[in-house]
């Protein structure tokens, strides 16, 4: 190596340690102080602090044994949650690629080498054997922070890639607990028009009995029967929607529809009172938030990779060998030999493709940004929405009790008045459609009510928080050490 490329190597290496590429910061979003729909709102209370709001299995608030059986089965067995964990691993696996970088390449061929040498040649009939153990060393060191950067890149995508597991987690639960409830929903439905067959069929013997007495008409037996067939008719429709719920159930543990079978249920009660963060700890405690985040640190890294492709690349190689005649003699210091090689390589024109990508991932980051600030946003919409579905469906729930008291005093006087024969079976039928509306409105209404109470919990992140991402060096130390990252169900 000649003095002035030693020079310009020793330039280079004395470079290594400059940065080059924007300093992340972390996008900036101003939250509302407070949340709009909790002014004036009696029905929930700000965790203050939020040692109070939902941690870790948050189904268990609604204290349905049922239900926490099979959320248990989501964690280990749903097959969404599996393909997003293998993703992680893949992703955690590409960080201790990135951080092997750091280091230099070694390999070695080691070779038996046999010559035979006819009696035509200049030093006559000759064999000889050659015996070699060479190794070849090669190493880039990290000017200008290209593996800095590639490693903060696979880095902030492992942990954007671990958020984006428990989303998954997230979302599955709160599917299943939504289809649960819903199921639920349908069996109070259907044992309602089960009563309410049952008190149609004695209105049809009532009926009957009162045409065969010469007191009713034809008409009212057939508006009777009208009637009894319709609620039968509704009684089948909700055994379709029930089994399809218990079908969406059974694909969210895992397990084939034959294999799934739940008993009847019904809602234990109205939503629990559910504790609500500050709106400034919701980008903490959203894993879909925290995703959109670590994108946006993996796209800054990628800017900086992007300018490194303006500087020098430097590769300093080296192959240390072995060479002996005999096999005695190889390991003997007679027999070293060695070359070395330091390169640089740099583009002198490549008419814009640098640029090209340097401007494409500058944009690429421009969009990961607006991306993050629209997670926040629809974060914020989902939690307001979900409070004020919690807020008016409670008052609408009151509204339709009193309609469904009513209608109950309605329909005892429209009996009493038909079987005095002083109403007709018609007012008799419309006041039993009534009751039935408003009953099953009220049902429906409830249902709606978990629904958005489980819908709430969810926008507010579940118990999940920010703190639970694995960090550089966790990523790093498993695959380092060797061992498979845990799966679905070792997690928990």
């Amino acid at each position: 190596m000649t003095r002035s490329s030693s020079v310009a190597v020793a330039a280079l290496l004395f470079c290594a340690g400059c940065a080059i590429g924007p300093r992340y910061q972390r996008p900036v979003l101003q939250a509302p102080a407070a949340l709009k729909e909790m002014a004036g709102n009696d029905l929930w209370k700000m965790a203050t602090p939020s040692d109070d709001l939902p941690k870790g299995k948050w189904w268990e608030i609604f204290g349905d044994p049922e239900l926490n059986r099979l959320e248990e089965l989501v964690n280990v067995s749903n097959e969404n949650l599996k393909q997003a964990e293998a993703q992680f691993r893949q992703a955690r696996a590409l960080v201790a690629a990135s951080h092997a970088n750091y280091y230099p390449t070694i390999g070695t061929t080691p070779a038996i080498t046999q010559t035979s040498v006819g009696p035509n040649s200049s030093r006559g009939a000759t064999s000889f054997v050659t015996y070699s153990l060479p190794a070849d060393v090669s190493w880039e060191p990290d000017l200008w922070g290209r593996v800095r950067l590639s490693v903060e890149n696979a880095v902030s995508n492992a942990q954007a890639s671990a958020a984006e597991l428990e989303n998954v987690r997230l979302s599955q639960q709160a599917l299943l607990a939504i289809d649960y409830f819903s199921l639920a929903a349908q069996d109070m439905l259907q044992a309602l028009l089960a009563d309410t067959i049952d008190a149609y069929q004695k209105n049809l013997q009532l009926t009957t009995d009162r045409f065969n007495g010469g007191v009713a008409s034809r008409s009212d037996i057939t508006l009777a029967q009208t009637q009894l067939a319709s609620a039968k008719a509704q009684s089948a429709e909700l055994r379709v929607a029930r089994a399809q719920f218990e079908h969406a159930i059974a694909t969210l543990t895992g397990r084939p529809p034959a294999a799934v079978a739940i008993g009847a249920s019904k809602i234990g009660g109205t939503p629990p009172p559910i504790p609500t963060a500050l709106p400034s700890r919701l980008l903490e405690r959203r894993p879909d938030i925290a995703a959109s985040e670590r994108q946006v640190a993996a796209a800054n890294a990628t800017v900086g990779l992007a300018e490194t492709a303006f500087y020098p690349t430097l590769t300093l190689s080296a192959s240390p060998a072995l060479v002996a005649t005999s096999l005695a003699s190889l390991f003997s210091w007679a027999s070293r030999s060695w070359s070395g090689e330091a390169a640089i390589s740099h583009p002198v024109a490549d008419f814009g493709r640098r640029r090209a990508a340097l401007e494409g991932a500058r944009a690429a980051y421009d969009g990961v940004v607006a991306a993050y600030r629209q997670t926040v946003l629809t974060a914020f919409q989902e939690v307001e929405d979900n409070l004020a579905s919690l807020r008016y469906l409670a008052e609408e729930a009151v509204q339709q009790q009193d309609a469904v008291t009513a209608a109950e005093q309605s329909l005892s006087l429209e009996l009493d008045r038909y079987r005095a024969g002083t109403d007709s079976y018609l007012n008799v039928i419309t006041t039993q459609t009534i009751l039935l509306n408003d009953q099953q409105n009220a049902v429906v209404i409830l249902q709606r009510r978990l629904s958005a109470a489980v819908d709430l919990i969810k926008a507010l992140g579940g118990g999940w928080d920010a703190s639970a991402l694995p960090s550089g060096d966790d990523l790093r130390s498993v695959r380092l050490a060797g061992t498979p990252a845990p799966s679905a169900a070792t997690q928990r």
